[in-house]
């Protein structure tokens, strides 16, 4: 059984047992959470689709760890203007593994 969730702006196809990172949720590792909204899902041969979303899916997942991301510039320059900024960001991530996804 296969599952695309909206969360968090993005979309994400997911089955049991999968294991991404999302943007940084609020709970510690070890809790439980629900998963966005329930988009499409697909059961073997049958697809069901929302529209937008499907109500009574859920997609339940366990929060593994907390994360920073890969670090990057932010460089802002105004030519002849003797005008520059430098900026860094990391953004705050969360690993996240797929316990059930219930129809």
């Amino acid at each position: 059984m296969f599952a695309v969730i909206k969360a968090q702006g993005k979309q994400f196809r997911v089955a049991q047992g999968d294991t991404l990172v999302i943007d940084r949720l609020a709970g510690d590792a070890g809790a439980t959470v629900a998963l966005g909204e329930v988009l499409m899902l697909i059961d073997g041969g049958s697809t069901t689709i929302g529209a937008p979303v499907l109500s009574g899916a859920k997609v339940q997942a366990e929060i593994v760890s907390h994360s920073r991301g890969e670090k990057i510039k932010v460089f802002k320059k105004r030519r002849r203007k003797n005008f520059h900024r430098t900026r860094g960001h990391r953004q705050e991530l969360t690993t996240v593994k797929i316990t059930a996804i219930t129809a």
